[in-house]
């Protein structure tokens, strides 16, 4: 990383250091690839929820297996959800018998991915150090 942003080795390490200590870089991970990985369905899933259940219903979501981003936003609907499943079949359950089920989920619709790009570090885009 120091090199991509031209620094020594030495000052991307403090600067990396106190983004952690200060809480911008919350943690490092892996960026998997969900088909190799067996998991070749994905899918974004739209929910409409009872007013003030965010809490309860953002619980439910996490523990639900694939699920890999859940946000609270505004427009047509409230939560949007997205989940890696092994194929079609295991979406359909996952919608149909777990989502669904959740008392405070009023509605959804399911966004199948037919692709994905990952935007993760790009030499084009280099990571800026604070």
């Amino acid at each position: 990383m120091a090199e991509r942003v031209h620094v020594s080795r030495a000052n991307a390490y403090a600067r990396i250091n106190r983004l952690v200590e200060d809480g911008v870089i919350r943690g490092f991970g892996a960026r998997v690839d969900h088909e190799r990985a067996g998991q070749g369905a994905s899918a974004y899933i739209t929910l409409k929820i009872v007013q003030n259940s965010w809490r309860t219903v953002r619980e439910q979501l996490q523990a639900l297996p694939g699920a890999t981003h859940i946000a609270l936003v505004s427009g047509d609907f409230d939560v949007l959800l997205l989940v890696h499943t092994p194929d079609n079949r295991a979406l359909r359950e996952l919608v149909l018998t777990r989502i669904q089920a959740i008392p405070e989920v009023l509605s959804t619709r399911t966004l199948l991915v037919f692709e994905e790009t990952d935007l993760g570090p790009r030499p084009d885009r280099p990571a800026e150090l604070a």
